[in-house]
């Protein structure tokens, strides 16, 4: 009923085509490692219905204060960019990483930068908080799902199936 693919996405993009070929038309799923916005443009018309996961929030949703510094910032880097979720993940790291160093000071390492995070432990990045402890180095237990639709675009999805 499901395929999961977890892969860059020409080799998931071409399982999918040839699936669909051969009238194999499971539910396709990738993980956000695949690059949604690649694998629908890969795919063309062969990739509506396809769900991807995200690990960040939907990246036109300014609502969420990150998401809209997040375009400014891309923006201010170059007119011509289109936000996208391996962009805004970047930018959230980098968001990350400043407020870890910013509490060392002049001293950074690795141990205390890493220290630095299981000691903060909440991160508000701006509507996204990311949680960090001893063992704990997921930041958000959230995922996020789109489908791709008939244009090529993704579409957020709040529950899959009935």
């Amino acid at each position: 009923e499901a395929v999961i693919m977890i892969g860059a996405y020409k080799p998931c993009a071409e399982f999918i085509r040839v699936s669909k070929k051969i009238g194999m038309n499971p539910l396709f799923l990738n993980v956000s490692f695949v690059g949604s916005n690649a694998l629908a443009k890969e795919l063309g018309s062969d990739g509506e219905g396809v769900v991807v996961t995200q690990v960040v929030p939907f990246p036109d949703d300014r609502s969420i204060p990150l998401v809209d510094r997040y375009h400014r910032a891309l923006k201010a880097m170059n007119l011509e960019a289109e936000p996208g979720f391996v962009s805004l993940e970047g930018y959230m790291v980098g968001s990350l990483t400043i407020q870890v160093l910013e509490t060392l000071g002049t001293e950074v390492t690795r141990e205390r930068f890493l220290t630095a995070m299981a000691e903060v432990g909440t991160f508000d990045l701006g509507g996204i908080k990311l949680t960090y402890g001893h063992g704990d180095n997921q930041g958000m237990d959230r995922v996020f799902f789109t489908v791709i639709q008939a244009d090529g675009r993704l579409k957020a999805v709040e529950k899959l199936g009935d």
